[in-house]
C-alpha cells in the first residue's frame, strides 16, 4: 500500500517470526491511514502469512471464518 505506514519500512517487520515482532507490525499499523484497505486486501486475496491491517494470520483465518459463518446464516435467513 503506497500510503500505508508501511511504505518506508523494511518488509521484513510485517512478516516476523515470534511474538514480539508480531506486535511490532501491529503497533505500525494501528495509526495507518489505509488499514482497513490493507487488511480488506489480505483478506481477499487470502494472503496466509505475514502482519496485514494489525492483523496476524491467526487473526485473519478467524475473521475469514466468521466472514463465511455469517454468510452462511444471512443465506439461511433469506430462505425462510
Amino acid at each position: 500500500m503506497a500510503k500505508g505506514n508501511c511504505a518506508d519500512r523494511d518488509p521484513k517487520i510485517f512478516f516476523p517470526s515470534d511474538g514480539i515482532g508480531v506486535a511490532r507490525a501491529k503497533s505500525i499499523c494501528s495509526t495507518c491511514p489505509v488499514q482497513a484497505a490493507c487488511l480488506e486486501h489480505a483478506l481477499t486475496h487470502r494472503i496466509d502469512h505475514g502482519v496485514w491491517g494489525g492483523c496476524s494470520e491467526r487473526q485473519r483465518r478467524k475473521i475469514r471464518k466468521q466472514r463465511k459463518v455469517d454468510a452462511m446464516l444471512a443465506g439461511s435467513a433469506l430462505s425462510n
